[in-house]
């Protein structure tokens, strides 16, 4: 079957020199990587700032490289809110974004009957992470529709429920894992601020994918991976914490000597700033690369990113479309970077593994991490595609070309 291109053409981004981008992206020359949604490919800015750190762990010691690198690595919080529309004093490293999820739900003092208002299209690790707080602490969980016309979380139902259960905690996933379906997090916030409600979001997917603004959408709590569109390193993430959280008094569960001070023998007093959920100890490599890989996209621009990123799905998603035997999933009116879609007469493992056979990278994504959204759609599992902006037309010709190619041969 020959395709016409013409059709999904994107229009020229100027501000993007994607030879220069590839170049400091050493997998493109091995890889189609469109799996960016699990990791991005590390840029040679942030993996020069890790492996320098580790070189000068090892020639001077692990305490002393941190000292001498104080300022680089202060620059982590200060990066990640520039990014972000927040100040450093924020900012608090996490390992992952589920470490500071769950770390921010650890400071809410939940009690027997709170109710958890969140949505039918949430990432599983959040809704297993809100069960057993009702396992635990007999917390409610409440998930507001969906809006009929496929566009994500119907807004005014979700306010009503704000307004008549007055939930402890609002919570909403920008971009689903499972889906390129994008969230309206800042019309949830609006009503959220107007009821004085605690609203956590997490913009895992989107962070590093879309220009992202804490005051406009208007969360107490933002969390995020580093190794997704930020193009960091795994074991990073980071968690945003709001001044009138902060003045609050908010805190985790579990603090430690870094984020508080042991001022007695019977008391502690927290930290001002987020620091107070960090630990002592930090990765520091980790988050000296993570701190390059945010001024690497601050530099690179995250407004050309967000019309690059997408429209590359679009073109993606568009030509797969076309294909017999292939159903994509996607929904809303401009979905983000992550094309999912069920192929008829293969098993999972096996459909993934060809594609890793002709070097494209790409992910699976079961029933089980999207319990209501896939049996809606009734799958049991799709494939997901996610490019970035360093990836190419050219590439996403040779992917749709190569499902193309499997879902006519052999199974």
């Amino acid at each position: 079957m020959r395709l016409d291109n013409s059709a999904f053409e994107l229009p020229a981004e100027p501000l993007l020199d994607l030879a220069a981008l590839r170049a400091d992206t050493p997998g493109c020359e091995s890889v189609i990587h469109f799996n960016n949604a699990g990791c991005g490919l590390i840029a040679r800015p942030a993996l020069r700032a890790m492996l320098d750190h580790l070189h000068l762990e090892a020639e001077i010691g692990g305490y002393e490289a941190s000292a001498a690198r104080a300022a680089e690595i202060a620059d982590f919080h200060a990066s990640v809110g520039e990014l972000v529309g927040a100040g450093a004093r924020n900012i608090a490293f996490a390992g992952s974004a589920t470490h500071a999820y769950t770390k921010a739900l650890s400071a809410i003092d939940f009690r027997p009957g709170d109710i958890v208002l969140t949505t039918r299209n949430d990432f599983i690790s959040n809704q297993i992470a809100f069960l057993a707080l009702r396992r635990r602490h007999g917390v409610r969980i409440m998930h507001a529709p969906d809006h009929p016309d496929g566009s994500g979380v119907d807004v005014q139902a979700m306010a009503r429920l704000m307004r008549t259960h007055r939930p402890r905690l609002v919570a909403a996933t920008h971009v689903p894992t499972n889906s390129g379906l994008v969230q309206p997090v800042a019309e949830i916030g609006r009503h959220c601020r107007e009821l004085d409600l605690l609203y956590l979001v997490d913009a895992c997917q989107s962070v590093g994918q879309y220009p992202i603004d804490v005051e406009e959408i208007g969360c107490d709590l933002l969390t995020a991976t580093c190794r997704k569109f930020l193009r960091g390193p795994r074991g990073s993430g980071f968690l945003y914490v709001s001044d009138r959280l902060l003045e609050g008094g908010y805190e985790p569960l579990f603090i430690d000597m870094y984020g508080a001070r042991w001022t007695a023998p019977g008391a502690y007093r927290p930290v001002d700033t987020a620091a107070r959920f960090e630990e002592w100890e930090f990765p520091y490599a980790t988050v000296l690369g993570c701190a390059a890989a945010v001024r690497y996209a601050l530099q690179v621009g995250v407004e050309p990113v967000a019309r690059r990123t997408p429209a590359l799905a679009a073109r993606l998603r568009g030509r797969l479309s076309e294909l017999s035997g292939v159903r994509t999933l996607d929904g809303g009116t401009a979905p983000a970077a992550l094309v999912t879609f069920a192929v008829e007469g293969w098993q999972a493992q096996p459909f993934k593994a060809a594609m890793d056979a002709r070097r494209i990278n790409s992910a699976l994504s079961f029933r089980e991490f999207a319990q209501f959204d896939f049996r809606d759609k009734e799958v049991e599992w799709c494939l997901r595609l996610s490019p970035h902006y360093y990836n190419t037309e050219d590439e996403v010709d040779v992917v749709v070309a190569a499902v193309a190619e499997l879902v006519r041969g052999p199974r």
